[in-house]
């Protein structure tokens, strides 16, 4: 007796047919952003962001290409606030540092950052470079005092 096996090709989870039952309004607006190009994803990314005030957090020291690539667009809101309100969060910036502190710069940025030390290297060499964003005033006077006692010239904008 000859038995016969009909292969089925594998069913991938984006081929599914039995889904988990999901909200229709959710599943369309899945369908939508999976037709997107990786421009119009990049694009919708940024205006997320914008408009759920979500800032650009440095991962790893690799975030400076992609910001570069696609900035957020200016929010309309800044413009409508008060020029006399008083700034609350910072961006800290690596502007320069003293060439004979450079190892001691490293180290810093090492631990401030979470780095590691080739990441750091890599980092403090490539000055002028946002160390960090949203840093609250107090934090960010600390940090500044920090580097600038080690040899290094940190803004906060």
């Amino acid at each position: 007796m000859i038995c016969q096996y009909q292969r089925t090709p594998p069913i991938r989870r984006h081929e599914s047919t039995t889904a988990a039952p999901t909200n229709p309004k959710i599943a369309t607006i899945v369908d939508q952003i999976s037709q997107l190009t990786l421009l119009e994803t990049a694009d919708l990314v940024s205006n997320l962001k914008s408009k759920l005030n979500i800032p650009d957090m440095p991962i790893g020291g690799f975030s400076s290409g992609l910001a570069a690539a696609a900035p957020p667009p200016p929010a309309e809101e800044e413009e409508v606030a008060p020029a006399a309100q008083e700034k609350t969060l910072f961006t800290l910036t690596l502007k320069s540092f003293d060439a004979a502190a450079k190892p001691k710069i490293i180290k810093e940025i090492k631990s401030m950052l979470g780095l590691s030390l080739v990441e750091s290297k890599k980092f403090v060499e490539g000055a002028p470079k946002m160390m960090k964003e949203g840093v609250p005033k107090e934090e960010g006077e600390k940090i500044v005092e920090t580097m600038k006692g080690l040899g290094g010239v940190v803004g906060m904008d």
